[in-house]
């Protein structure tokens, strides 16, 4: 027994173990691995392939109501007091009177089989071929959540890359000023130069390592937003294996493109909603055709008095048939469905004009909000240069003894100011490419 104790205490051990080797797995992704990944876990996307599984089954559905149906029945009736119906005396030499008689007998059932086929039905032809653009219209459905979802997950992407590089600059930061202050001290202690010289960088290093800690924070929190986009556990460990100095931000703008709306999925999906609403009123349309349909039924009918003898003597009945429907009157329902359904295509056609232009001024105001993104981005550039070499110069005229402190404290404020801004800026181009793609329907999955 101390043996089978021992042998569940080490699998238990080793199962422990696996779980935390396997918690402890770190996965890694580059942006394209990452919006692969959200493709397949993220849940809006895997609720919209559920969707598209449904209109799959809704056509088949759709389909079925014109094939064969046949269903089964069966009854058992026992019939505790039999109805009586009075009938005239003059049938049995009673002129005058009424005579109650019982018809039928106290057990009764009935096992049958029943045929339904519809031969023509105009709303049925419509919703055939309404069933295929329902169809197509789930599809487009799907592309659209996988277009969102991989622009969702490139933006949370870059949130993290750019946090990883404004903590690589303030790491850069806090190295230089770090040796800096500690020149001063050593020359303070020396009696080269004032105590309040020592006390501006130290504000200054105070300064940047909370700002350090707030981007850790910061930097924590894309990070499961990333993860959250792409359909992860927040728990889960992440690294990113692309930098932002290997993704290549393409520069080309293409202005004055008019027709951009025609690659945009929101524009087809309106498009195909038109069609579905044009089937709609060809449906209503078509109710005012007559519709025909083939029935037959056979069953066999089980009468007795004696319970035991029910079932040895069946009475067979079978009946084959057409039913036709010929619509007259319908208090104007029809008619008004059929405005109805004219109006509502109305409506889809000023909304695609709507959204038209809708899209050519969002496909403007990305490309001018992109090209300012590049200049910009440019110019932060020059200004992060120019503040890293006035420090440079700052803390060479210090050294020598021809500069002040003040020049050096304002100099690495300056500079810090820079690299904000230029982190900033490159945040804003990264964001702006992706808006300006999607805006010009350049995104397709």
């Amino acid at each position: 027994m101390k043996y089978r104790y021992l042998t569940l205490i080490v699998c238990l051990a080793f199962g422990i173990s696996a779980k935390a080797q396997q918690a402890d797995t770190v996965a890694s992704f580059s942006l394209q691995q990452a919006i692969d990944y959200a493709q397949n876990h993220q849940v809006a996307v895997l609720n919209a392939r559920i969707d598209e599984e449904i209109a799959r089954n809704t056509v088949k559905q759709t389909i079925g109501i014109g094939l064969p149906q046949v269903s089964g029945n069966a009854n058992f009736q026992d019939f505790i007091k039999l109805p009586t119906s009075l009938l005239p005396g003059e049938f049995f030499g009673q002129p005058g009177t009424q005579i109650p008689v019982q018809f039928g007998v106290k057990y009764q059932s009935l096992v049958g089989l029943e045929l339904n086929q519809l031969l023509f039905d105009g709303s049925y032809l419509v919703g055939i071929q309404a069933s295929k653009t329902y169809k197509e219209l789930s599809n487009k459905n799907l592309k659209r959540t996988r277009i969102e979802t991989a622009v969702a997950v490139t933006k949370a992407y870059y949130s993290v890359l750019v946090s990883n590089e404004q903590l690589s600059l303030l790491d850069a930061n806090l190295d230089r000023l770090g040796k800096s202050l500690n020149d001063t001290e050593a020359m303070f202690k020396n009696g080269f130069v004032e105590k309040i010289d020592v006390d501006r960088l130290t504000v200054l290093k105070n300064n940047l390592e909370t700002e350090r800690e707030n981007v850790i924070r910061l930097l924590a929190l894309n990070l499961n937003l990333l993860k959250f986009q792409m359909g992860m556990t927040v728990n889960s460990k992440l690294t990113l294996t692309d930098s932002i100095a290997g993704l290549q931000v393409e520069q080309s703008v293409a202005l004055n493109d008019s027709t951009a709306y025609r690659n945009r999925i929101e524009y087809s999906l309106l498009e195909t909603q038109k069609k579905l609403n044009e089937f709609d009123l060809k449906r209503y349309k078509s109710q005012f055709l007559p519709s025909l349909s083939a029935f037959g039924s056979t069953s066999q009918s089980f009468q007795s008095n004696d319970f035991s003898q029910l079932f040895k003597t069946n009475f067979p009945s079978t009946i084959i048939g057409l039913r036709l429907s010929v619509p007259i009157i319908s208090g104007g329902i029809k008619l008004n469905q059929v405005r109805n359904a004219k109006l509502a295509i109305l409506k889809t056609e000023n909304d695609l004009i709507n959204l038209q232009n809708g899209i050519n001024l969002e496909v403007d105001q990305a490309q001018t909000t992109f090209l300012n993104s590049l200049k910009s981005l440019d110019n932060q550039k020059r200004n992060m240069d120019l503040a890293q070499e006035v420090l440079r110069v700052s803390k060479i005229k210090y050294g020598e003894g021809v500069g002040s402190s003040i020049e050096v404290t304002t100099a690495e404020t300056s500079l810090k100011e820079a690299q904000n801004n230029y982190i900033n800026a490159l945040y804003d181009l990264m964001i702006n490419r992706v808006n300006m793609d999607k805006a010009l329907g350049r995104i397709n999955y």
